[in-house]
């Protein structure tokens, strides 16, 4: 049987097919049919079907580590939350939320908060994603309304990608700009970013920028658009107000180009051509996204790049608008309902008292939230001062993802109540909860999700709940009726729910918000069932959705007309300094999403990047005496992490470094990157300073270093300082090292894995070899070697998925070779698993081209975000 759904993981929001049998998936493909991928799928959306399963899942309600009823956890919650209400008042208590949750979740946890509890204390993870934009849009539109669509990418003349690794982070959407660059040779790409990534692969132009000068870059065009007479007056009188006080302080600003080019350290031709190529070019659009959005100045950048298209008339039509690309599946549908803790539902506003009124009388609450809640660094630091004494984190990890980590580990810590909702038993959040409620996940979820360019999707349930998990909507709707509002939350299907937030969206609307789907309102189950993606506005003019918004040029503003907002640009709140000379810039990497709680249930993710890792300068490294895949220790005043070096040329800024945000506990002994950033917050969005940190770099320089296969997973409090776990088919491998030395390696060996079967151990070469059988079978493995000198683990991985080790096997353990078994080197393109080794033979053999290399090897045949890394290959 095949489902269509939609893809849990970034904002594109692809449609996937999934292939059932036996009450499995068995395999995933891109839907051909959704206008989001029209068929292609990345590497993380292609495995999706090997992160399901029961293992590691959580199954049970669990109360104080104790499993239970429902009933018995549902009473906990509710009693909990309305005891402390009782006692502190109602902003006592909290939601965290994530845009992973679906729609019909989020409307249910916003209405309970807002609407009956009273209170705004609900924020989401989203805040750290694209609140910035969310901010932007507001203030220039009136309404967190995006104005384009993806169409927009394959009509633009020019196309600028800032703050954005699309190739790995939006493989689809940047599959999509690399055909139509193609296909139309006048199409030019320009990519802003400190970082040469591998979306520059496609760049006429990189702007590699200092980093978090963005709104020093696009004020400054605003000016030389200003000072050259490239401005629509037409479309400034008619449609803004405001521009004369921006071009003011724009031209003031910088005069000229050498005034930008100083504050943003770049070449001056370089940024000449850029406003050239803007200037001149009718079809702009600008894709941004984390890079921008992840700054104290967030919502600034955002409006220096808004003024740019405003100021040259350049969106509400075809190829052309400020494209904010969200990171998560349903982060829009999370801002459609109120996720946020200064919205309300339906793009209402908490300080509006008529909008207050308004949806109280909908939801017939005389208690609806009157002013903003705890935003998500707030939240957590309210929760330390013990100012909220209950919080219900739901589908996400905070522990990690979070600025200064440790703060909110130490704050959950103390937290007299801690609901945890989520569809797995490990994480470091789990970890700190007093109620764990099984919730439903990808595969087994029912509801909407809302891309980027505001296309609502299906996402269909393929499989019934694993264990005891329920859907989200239902749980909170269940502590809701235990807490006295049994009648607003009687729901049977997430299909009712829609449809009240459909009706919402258009009640006493009368075209005054941007958000309507009150077509939707009068679905039926079967209708529901078979909901085809659209975009909103979905309303009695636009029954079939709409593309593009503003094309008519009016705003959601008081006047009806946009807002140009003045931009003084200014320095990042975290600032180098002679004990931490080094920005920190964090970033997703191709095959893993947010804190792995999904991708890291399949080996296959870690193929391309199997460590936590820290980028820097070649210059930066042989200044510092730290050569490649040397482990690097960083240190700020918050906290440490261990990563490997990968050292890189120009694609690195000098004094920058790079580090992953998706290690944690589960996975890493110190590689948290959230624990090293600050808690600085745009002072508009609240959104953190995400991708400037300060820190010290140095290498770590192990007494010794080893690696471990073993069948069982270890926990995580193995007794070195660096550890790394990659999982494996049949195992788990671990990369390890301490600054302790061990004078009996032998002993420590036993003592932490068990009986030794095998052992050899060379004292002039300082190496120890051992593992460990259970009969006949390979239980476990340790090898003390350098770094440099481990061999691939094909052959040991081999092993462990065998029923008994044979004499000639042992003596292979001992001299650590793999018989016959080949090296495939790195996993390039990890759709195909096609390694570095394959991939350079062909080229050996003639293979000078992609379309040689594909016709060969498949590589770069799927999903293309390998394509940057075959070309350099290539030498291309």
């Amino acid at each position: 049987m095949q489902t269509t759904t939609t893809c849990p993981y970034c904002g594109v929001g692809c449609g996937v097919k999934a292939e059932i049998a036996d009450d499995c998936v068995v395999a995933v493909k891109g839907n051909e049919e959704h206008p989001a991928n029209f068929g292609r799928l990345c590497v993380k959306g292609s495995s999706l079907n090997e992160v399901l399963g029961a293992e590691g899942r959580l199954l049970n309600p669990v109360v104080d580590d104790e499993i239970v009823e429902w009933d018995s956890a549902l009473e906990t919650v509710a009693e909990g939350f309305k005891r402390t209400i009782m006692e502190h008042g109602p902003d006592s208590v909290a939601f965290y939320l994530s845009g992973q949750l679906l729609t019909e979740d989020y409307y249910i946890a916003n209405k309970l908060m807002k609407g009956f509890v009273g209170t705004a204390n609900v924020d989401t993870n989203s805040r750290l994603c694209m609140s910035s934009a969310v901010a932007g849009y507001k203030r220039a539109f009136g309404a967190d309304a995006v104005p384009c669509c993806y169409e927009d990418l394959e009509l633009a003349e020019l196309i600028i990608i800032t703050g954005s690794n699309a190739a790995w982070n939006h493989p689809i959407l940047f599959q999509r700009m690399k055909a139509a660059k193609a296909k139309n040779p006048n199409l030019k790409i320009v990519v802003v970013d400190p970082r040469r990534t591998a979306t520059c692969d496609i760049a006429d132009l990189h702007i590699q920028l200092k980093a978090e000068t963005d709104s020093s870059l696009f004020t400054g065009l605003l000016s030389y658009l200003a000072r050259h007479d490239h401005l629509d007056y037409e479309y400034i009188a008619n449609f803004t107000e405001g521009f004369a006080d921006a071009r003011a302080n724009a031209e003031f600003t910088f005069p000229d180009v050498d005034s930008v080019a100083k504050a943003c350290d770049l070449p001056i031709m370089q940024l000449r051509t850029f406003f050239e190529w803007y200037a001149k070019t009718e079809k702009v659009v600008t894709f941004y996204s984390q890079g921008v959005n992840q700054s104290a100045s967030g919502t600034d950048n955002s409006n220096a790049i808004i003024n740019c298209h405003l100021a040259t008339g350049r969106l509400g039509k075809e190829g052309a608008g400020p494209f904010s690309i969200t990171g998560q599946p349903n982060a829009m549908g999370g801002r459609e309902v109120g996720g946020l803790a200064n919205q309300l539902a339906a793009h209402m506003e908490l300080n509006s008292p008529e909008a207050v009124d308004c949806v109280g009388r909908f939801w017939g609450s005389d208690n609806v939230a009157t002013s903003a809640g705890y935003k998500a660094v707030d939240l957590f630091e309210a929760i330390e001062a013990g100012k909220v004494k209950a919080i219900w984190i739901m589908g996400t990890n905070p522990a990690v993802s979070l600025p200064n980590a440790d703060q909110v580990v130490r704050s959950l810590k103390q937290c007299p109540l801690v609901v945890v909702s989520d569809c797995m038993a490990h994480t470091d959040t789990v970890a700190l909860a007093n109620v764990c409620l099984p919730a439903t996940g990808w595969s087994e979820k029912n509801g909407t999700v809302t891309n980027s360019e505001r296309r609502i999707s299906r996402q269909r349930s393929l499989l019934p709940p694993s264990g005891e998990a329920k859907p989200d909507w239902w749980i909170i709707s269940e502590v809701a009726k235990r807490m006295g509002y049994e009648q607003a939350f009687n729901y049977d299907h997430p299909y009712e729910i829609f449809k009240e937030h459909a009706e919402l969206s258009g009640f006493e609307n009368n075209g005054s918000r941007a958000f309507d789907i009150s077509q939707l309102q009068d679905l039926d189950l079967k209708s529901y069932d078979a909901l085809k993606p659209q975009q909103w506005p979905v309303t009695d003019a636009a029954p079939y959705g709409t593309a593009r918004l503003f094309a008519d040029g009016k705003f959601f503003t008081p006047s009806g007309k946009a807002q140009f907002i003045t931009v003084d640009p200014h320095d990042p709140l975290q600032q180098p300094c002679d004990a931490m000379p080094f920005v920190m810039n964090t970033g997703r990497i191709r095959d893993q999403w947010h804190t792995m709680t999904h991708t890291g249930r399949t080996s296959r993710l870690f193929q391309h990047r199997e460590e936590p890792f820290v980028e820097l300068n070649r210059e930066d490294a042989e200044k510092l005496n730290i050569k490649e895949s040397e482990l690097v220790k960083l240190k700020n005043i918050q906290a440490e992490y261990i990563g490997r070096a990968r050292i890189v040329d120009t694609d690195q800024r000098r004094g920058e470094i790079f580090v992953p945000m998706h290690w944690n506990k589960q996975f890493s002994a110190k590689a948290r990157m959230g624990a090293l950033v600050q808690p600085a917050v745009d002072p508009f969005s609240g959104q953190p300073e995400g991708k400037h940190a300060v820190v010290n770099v140095e290498p770590y320089n192990p007494a010794w270093e080893g690696w471990l296969i073993t069948r069982k997973p270890l926990d995580d409090a193995l007794p070195v300082e660096y550890w790394s776990r990659v999982p494996k088919e049949s195992a788990s491998l671990y990369y390890l090292a301490d600054s302790i030395k061990i004078e009996d390696m032998r002993s420590w060996c036993q003592q932490q894995f068990g009986e030794i079967d095998i052992w050899l151990e060379d004292a002039n070469q300082k190496s120890f070899r051992a593992a460990g059988l259970n009969g006949e079978q390979l239980e476990w493995a340790f090898f003390r070697m350098p770094y440099g000198q481990i061999p691939s683990t094909l052959w040991l991985e081999q092993l462990f998925a065998e029923t008994e080790v044979n004499m000639d096997q042992r003596r292979f353990l001992l001299s650590v070779t793999g018989c016959e078994l080949e090296d495939p080197g790195e996993i390039i393109c990890s759709c195909y698993q096609v390694g570095s080794h394959a991939i350079e033979d062909a080229i050996q053999q003639g293979c000078n081209s992609l379309d040689a290399l594909g016709n060969k090897l498949k590589c770069g045949t799927n999903c293309g975000s390998c394509i940057p890394e075959l070309n350099g290959m290539l030498g291309k």
